[in-house]
């Protein structure tokens, strides 16, 4: 296939890479010229413009910072009118759901079908078997071009709203920071009584983690559901007693992490629904103000 990369940041180069490596015809362009340097010694074409490479693929995969510049990219370098008469313009730049259907609608007004994607993966892992990239948008799209955008990751299709795809990277990345915030949290109780991080997190922490996300499932099924009955330990007993944000400051530790989480299984308790497990707290974020 013959495939315009448009941006070669770290992302954007390793994607052409991918797309190299897979057999297929791959035209660069950065505004920064020189960053196609090595990408042309691999085997792409340096286009000279942003038209220039947009005439030179059936794919074109958008890989810049935000989406206003995605805007001009298309809609004043492309070459106006319809520029993407028969392309599928696939942007895996980082924005909102809302962001994702306005440019579906701009590039539908310049000719193109559009897929969003959401790369859940740092550079390192393009191509790799653990990396997958999350797309909505064009179902047709999707169907043609699939065998391409496998050569990146673990192609996962979520349906034809073009927000879908955003939305779930941001829902997974607000795993991740969860994990994140109580990773560091464990990691200065630990430190704060001298003891060994890493062997902490590697002999005890993450084999926990690990039985604690078999919870999950059945806590989602509860939120699709709207039953929350608790089948071990119910709100009430878990927040009777603030024992992580008692131990923390006597530690020295700042409670600043887990303080919102507890905050939020008391306001719960206080609603009267004591009885319920953790998941009925995300009905309290749902009627966040």
């Amino acid at each position: 296939m013959n495939v315009a990369v448009l941006g070669l940041g770290a992302m954007g180069t390793a994607l052409a890479d991918a797309l190299l490596a897979a057999g297929h015809r791959v035209t660069v362009w950065n505004r920064t010229a020189a960053r196609a340097d090595g990408l042309v010694g691999r085997g792409a074409r340096r286009a000279g413009s942003v038209a220039e490479a947009v005439a030179e693929g059936d794919v074109v995969i958008v890989c810049i910072l935000d989406y206003a510049d995605v805007g001009v990219l298309l809609e004043e370098q492309a070459g106006g009118g319809e520029a993407l008469r028969g392309r599928v313009v696939v942007n895996v730049t980082n924005g909102s759901p809302e962001e994702a259907r306005a440019m579906a609608k701009r590039v539908a007004g310049l000719g193109g079908a559009y897929l969003d994607g959401g790369i859940m993966a740092v550079p390192e892992m393009i191509g790799r078997p653990e990396a997958f990239v999350l797309y909505s948008g064009s179902r047709a799209a999707f169907a043609t071009y699939q065998g391409v955008l496998d050569a990146f990751a673990r192609s996962v299709y979520l349906g034809e709203d073009p927000g879908a795809a955003p939305l779930n990277d941001l829902a997974l990345l607000s795993g991740m920071y969860g994990m994140f915030g109580g990773f560091a949290h464990a990691a200065a109780l630990v430190r704060s009584a001298g003891g060994p991080v890493e062997e902490f997190t590697t002999g005890l922490l993450v084999p926990w983690l690990r039985a604690m996300c078999g919870a999950l499932p059945a806590m989602a099924a509860e939120i699709d559901s709207g039953d929350y009955g608790a089948t071990g330990s119910n709100l009430a007993m878990q927040v009777s007693h603030d024992s992580i944000g008692a131990v923390s400051h006597a530690q020295g530790v700042s409670d600043e992490l887990f303080a919102p989480v507890f905050a939020l299984m008391r306001r719960r308790v206080a609603g009267g629904h004591g009885d319920e497990g953790f998941a009925g707290v995300v009905e309290e974020l749902l009627r966040a103000p």
